[in-house]
């Protein structure tokens, strides 16, 4: 496959423009960085040059020589033509460094005077080539930059990597690619041989999905809907050069491909992949036609679709390289996605009919019989029509929505539009919308509703429309405010219609206006309307909704409205939607400490979601297991769950803002602290962007928690505050939604701020024995026994931090427990307290909580004074001090650092200092120096 230079990369080459490749970049960036050299290769368009470029811009300022080549196919015939790329510029200034005989070799090759060959002048030219390099060498470190190894002339191919072997212990590099079609190729074993020894061979394979979306979006193609995008990705088979054609193209098309129909494949790409199309028989041709119509072809099937040479002929197109062979026949499958679509986009609308015509009777599967008879038929035509809309029902009940949203849409195309018998076209465009919906489409569910609007006259269809213009927009729900008092309107006094509206408008005062009374009373609403209009769907979801509203309220109707919403008759679609009973049961388990019930229950939710094909319930689910996990100490296992949801979450366009406050918070406890303030961050402003109140108070909890365990206790009371300011608006009264008391109060004490701390946990403290918040009120047991040390009270602060860590122990939270043990092990210092110190690194430990880790690691690393046993009580003068200045005055007496006080007595070094200046001005000292001798003063009396 031939990537003529007009296709190829353009030459914005920073590193921080290498796309999907950070990973490779950085392997290759320390490779180079000691020393080594690098091998790039991987089929053609893979982005190789690109990645070669960046590193030899970043790089090629180190060297003092840079000597670069760039072969090309229409050049590998001309001897030594990369070679004198490479040496032509430097000749004069190594030519009088080589010997006689090597310097008329060398520039008999680079000049074309006389007839330098290998086989006449092999030695001195290999040598030649060799001194040169040592030469240049000799005076700054050289970097060999080769692009295209395979087009490189035999003979300087030949002469580089004589060289290349030779060059251990003198500064020179290469930086090479070369184009090869599988890790095993003989091309990349033959070019990392001719490459100095230890080169690092770094193979570049296909972006992922999410990575296809961010290149097009930097090429200025960034409107493509998302059902679009995963089809470039599909059919690019990841390559990026081929996506962007692909995108190009696209963007070109006055109109976009129907559902069904191929993306258009410009004609570069269909020369670029159909080289070799010419070399196949008509009858041959014709046979790969029906195989790239199929979705599943085999030999079989070729052959029940009326091609009789089906064999022999994909043979011969295998032997062309047009099918790969491999272990998996007898499927027929073409080396690359992009050689089926181009051939389809190459052939006649009337042999494309043909084919599908011929699968339509052949394939044995009743979905791709439909598929096929859709799309070998024009115009409309009911049967057809029936046909597709059961098989869109098919492919509903298999989990496989998104096929089920492209039948729906052919099944519409084929529904005539004059009445009739059955569903119309624009209930059936619905039901695609529904369908796409359900997949994660959620852009294509939108486009169908407005399509369907800008006609549909019938109020049902337009109530359901808006309805799905509504669910799209997520949780930017301010963005369709005008879309409410249409869809009320087109509802006029129809219950069920009603129903549909309020409930979504209960949605709306939740996360747009953060009422959860209003939220709660509009649900409520639409379960009355919903079971007056007989529509049970409806009537449990809203249900579902006013119970989960009544859990974060902490409201007393909460578990009788469960149970409501549980009973009999249920709808399955509803069961284990991510907005139904099913997810409101386990939120109230989670809240009420069952975690082993609530991991059970979002277990087979995410179990049957997954089988339904429901995206968004997945994304939901995998959040809420990979929160159960980490609440019981899991964490490892959270942050693998977390991570998935966020991956599903940015690939799908849905929940990104909950999944990486969720992703945030596991990995503060189990992952990387960094990251966890990263993605904090863009959850609270993206929360903030879409004006959803519900979830930025969620987001700032898990940057109030990130910023404690990097070591910021004053971000933490920052963003906690707001939490606190947030939730009182809101009217959420239950401390085990969020969960972030203990960590306010704890922060609170850190930057000296005891009262307020004590003040967050005695309100919080009402509450939770209110609502029988048994890890809660262990919790805020730890935080006060904080609040009881920094005081003074060491006795009581143990006693409860010690039941404390008992009772959350003993209720399953093991990162909780952990962090009291910790606690405790800091508070009683490295003397008596090191085999705390063992046991909270234990804990930490089996809780792969890692950050956590390292703090007691940094605890234990840090030296200073052990506490002296029975110290004497502090001097009369330090009496006029308050509790706080008497410990951090005791401490410096023992020669404590400021960092080592913060530490035993949970408050920051900046509030340590602050005390300190009380200390100073109430005793009328200057120094810490004058408190030690203060109190040798006062133990000389």
């Amino acid at each position: 496959m031939t990537v003529r230079r007009d296709f190829q990369e353009s030459a914005r080459c920073r590193s921080d423009l290498v796309i999907g490749r950070e990973e490779l970049f950085a392997g290759a960036r320390g490779q180079l960085a000691s020393g080594g050299s690098v091998l790039l290769h991987g089929p053609a368009g893979i982005g190789k040059s690109t990645v070669l470029r960046a590193l030899a811009e970043e790089y090629g300022a180190t060297a003092r020589t840079v000597l670069r080549c760039s072969a090309t196919e229409s050049e590998s015939h001309l001897p030594f033509l990369a070679l004198a790329d490479l040496l032509g510029l430097v000749l004069d200034e190594v030519s009088p460094r080589l010997p006689a005989s090597q310097r008329t070799a060398l520039e008999s090759a680079l000049t074309g005077r006389g007839e330098s060959s290998l086989l006449r002048d092999g030695l001195a030219l290999r040598l030649a080539v060799l001194s040169a390099l040592r030469a240049l060498a000799a005076d700054g470190p050289v970097l060999v930059v080769a692009d295209d190894l395979q087009w490189l002339d035999p003979a300087s191919a030949e002469l580089l990597g004589f060289a290349a072997r030779r060059l251990e212990g003198t500064p020179v590099q290469l930086l090479c690619a070369v184009r090869t079609e599988g890790q095993e190729s003989q091309e990349y074993d033959r070019q990392l041989r001719a490459c100095p020894p230890g080169t690092l061979a770094v193979r570049l394979g296909p972006l992922t999905r999410a990575q296809v979306a961010q290149l097009l979006d930097h090429r200025g193609h960034g409107g493509l809907p998302r059902s679009t995008v995963r089809e470039i990705h599909r059919t690019s088979g990841g390559n990026p050069l081929f996506a962007l054609e692909l995108g190009r193209a696209l963007a070109d098309s006055p109109t976009p491909p129907r559902p069904g129909e191929p993306l258009p494949v410009p004609t570069s790409l269909r020369a670029l992949v159909l080289s070799r199309l010419d070399m196949l028989s008509v009858e041959a041709r014709r046979t790969l036609l029906v195989a790239s119509a199929g979705a599943r072809p085999t030999p079989a099937l070729l052959r029940a679709a009326g091609r009789e040479n089906a064999e022999a002929e994909c043979a011969q197109a295998a032997e062309l390289g047009l099918l790969a062979t491999g272990p998996d026949a007898p499927a027929v499958r073409f080396a690359h996605p992009l050689i089926s679509a181009a051939l389809y986009a190459e052939a006649p609308a009337h042999e494309r009919r043909a084919a599908h015509a011929a699968l339509s009777t052949a394939a044995s599967d009743p979905i791709e019989r439909a598929r096929h008879l859709a799309l070998a038929t024009t115009g409309t035509d009911p049967e057809v029509a029936a046909r597709l809309a059961e098989a869109a029902a098919l492919a509903r009940d298999r989990g496989a929505p998104s096929v089920a949203a492209q039948l729906g849409l052919l099944a519409a195309r084929h529904t005539p539009a004059d009445g009739g018998p059955g569903p119309g076209p624009e209930e059936r465009r619905l039901a695609a919308a529904e369908d796409a919906i359900t997949a994660g489409e959620v852009d294509l569910a939108r486009d169908i509703a407005r399509e369907v609007l800008t006609r549909a006259g019938v109020p049902a269809d337009r109530v359901r429309a808006w309805i799905i213009v509504i669910d799209t927009a997520g949780h930017t729900m301010a963005e369709v405010d005008a879309v409410f008092p249409q869809a009320l309107a087109d509802a006029g006094d129809d219950p069920r219609l009603l129903a549909l509206v309020h409930y979504q408008l209960a949605w709306r005062a939740l996360i747009v206006e953060g009422d959860f009374t209003e939220a709660r009373q509009a649900a409520a609403h639409a379960a009355e309307l919903a079971a007056r209009g007989q529509d049970r769907r409806t009537e449990l979801l809203a249900l579902a909704f006013q119970a989960q509203t009544e859990t974060l309220m902490g409201h007393p109707e909460a578990p009788r409205t469960i149970k409501r919403a549980l009973r009999e008759p249920q709808d399955p679609r509803v069961a284990c939607h991510h907005n139904g009973a099913g997810s409101a049961r386990f939120r109230w388990l989670v809240m009420g400490d069952q975690l082993a019930e609530a991991r059970t229950t979002v277990t087979a939710l995410l179990r049957e979601v997954r089988r339904r094909g429901s995206v968004e319930s997945e994304v939901h689910f995998l959040r809420g297991l990979a929160e159960t996990e980490l609440r019981a100490g899991h964490c490892g296992r959270a942050l693998d769950l977390a991570r998935d949801s966020l991956r599903l979450a940015r690939d799908s366009g849905i929940g990104e803002t909950a999944s990486a406050m969720l992703t945030s918070l596991a990995e503060a406890s189990g992952g990387d602290v960094d990251r966890a303030l990263a993605l904090a961050r863009e959850a609270v402003q993206h929360a903030e962007e879409d004006g959803d109140q519900m979830y930025l108070s969620r987001a700032l909890g898990a940057l109030g928690y990130a910023q404690l365990v990097a070591g910021d206790p004053a971000g933490t009371v920052r963003s906690l505050r707001r939490v606190r300011s947030l939730e009182l608006g809101l009217g959420i009264t239950d401390p085990a939604r969020g969960r972030w008391q203990g960590d306010l109060a704890e922060a609170l004490v850190r930057t000296g701020e005891v009262a307020e701390a004590q003040d967050v946990i005695d309100v919080s403290r009402e509450h939770a024995l209110r609502l029988g918040r048994e890890s809660v009120l262990a919790v805020l047991d730890r935080s006060e026994a904080l609040v009881r040390a920094a005081r003074g009270d060491r006795e009581a602060a143990v006693a409860q931090l010690t039941s404390a860590q008992d009772r959350l122990g003993k209720l399953g939270y093991g990162l909780e427990e952990a962090r009291a043990a910790f606690a405790l092990a800091r508070l009683r210092g490295r003397g008596p307290g090191a085999a705390a110190f063992d046991e909270a690194a234990r804990m930490f430990r089996r809780c792969r909580a890692l950050p956590w880790l390292r703090q007691v690691e940094d605890v234990l690393a840090t030296p200073g004074p052990e506490p002296v046993p029975g110290r004497p009580e502090a001097p009369a003068a330090l009496e006029v001090l308050a509790a706080m200045e008497r410990q951090v005055a005791a401490l410096v007496m023992e020669g404590a650092t400021n960092r080592e006080i913060a530490a035993r007595l949970f408050i920051s070094v900046k509030t340590v200092e602050a005390t300190l200046t009380r200390v100073y001005r109430k005793l009328g000292i200057r120094s810490r120096v004058d408190i030690v001798r203060l109190a040798a003063a006062r133990r000389a009396r």
